[in-house]
């Protein structure tokens, strides 16, 4: 049986004979690092890699042309990698991705976590550890330092008193409460300018005030405050099921009650 020739020209181990391993791809902006993560996990007996990658377009192809486990991806392989960690998932749903990076920072580890990210780890770990975290998860845990550890619970305990606040004192207006319902059906602020006949500015102002009165930050916790106070039930029509996918793809699940 002939190997497949991944991305960057090196040799993988066809399907049938990389069913009991863990599959991998490296993507890393450094050559000498990436061989040196083949070195390393030659002499491990559960981990194959099945491709490489230097660049994030070799990247998506990679998770596109070879089944995978787990992603090893490396946060300098372009300027917006919480983006490209969206991109990823979009074309392989079922990769674990493990980000490689140096300095970071509260804000970054949640937003990756959003987004689907398995394990955040240092370029400078070891080699043992940098196999265990793949093991674990590929198991299905996650894998974070203690200061991650302790952002991410910081970050759901804000969630938390966000979502059992009292409903605004200061009531929303009805063209708030208009773009507020088109927030949370996934819509951008262009189509929202689009829908309501006016500027993509005007939205945008309109979000501000509206974000001040409820206390949230961003979309994503708008939109989870409209679900957890049913904020939307007597001011609009129900979503309909089918509304329902947008909001999901804003990163918020409908709970039943």
């Amino acid at each position: 049986m002939s190997p497949k020739e991944p991305v960057n020209g090196h040799s993988a181990d066809s399907p049938a004979e990389t069913q009991s391993f863990i599959r991998l791809i490296v993507a890393d902006t450094q050559a000498i690092f990436r061989v040196g993560i083949r070195k390393v996990l030659a002499l491990e007996d559960d981990v194959r890699v099945v491709a490489q990658a230097e660049n994030l377009g070799q990247t998506l192809a990679a998770v596109q042309k070879f089944p995978a486990d787990v992603l090893l991806f490396e946060s300098r392989l372009t300027p917006n990698p919480a983006e490209a960690v969206s991109e990823v998932m979009k074309k392989a749903p079922e990769i674990k991705i493990i980000v490689i990076t140096g300095d970071i920072d509260e804000m970054i580890t949640v937003d990756y976590l959003r987004r689907g990210v398995k394990g955040i780890i240092n370029r400078a770990i070891s080699p043992d550890l940098l196999v265990r975290c793949m093991r674990k998860v590929q198991g299905g845990e996650m894998w974070l330092d203690n200061q991650g550890v302790s952002w991410v619970i910081e970050a759901y305990k804000s969630q938390a008193t966000m979502l059992t606040s009292p409903r605004p004192k200061n009531r929303l207006t009805d063209k708030e409460m208009l773009i507020v319902s088109c927030v949370a059906q996934g819509m951008k602020n262009k189509d929202i300018a689009n829908e309501i006949g006016t500027t993509e500015q005007v939205v945008k102002n309109y979000l501000r005030r509206v974000y001040d009165k409820l206390g949230v930050s961003d979309r994503l916790e708008l939109a989870l405050y409209c679900v957890h106070h049913r904020l939307l039930e007597n001011a609009a029509p129900p979503l309909k099921e089918q509304d329902e996918q947008p909001l999901r793809r804003e990163g918020v699940s409908i709970l039943p009650n």
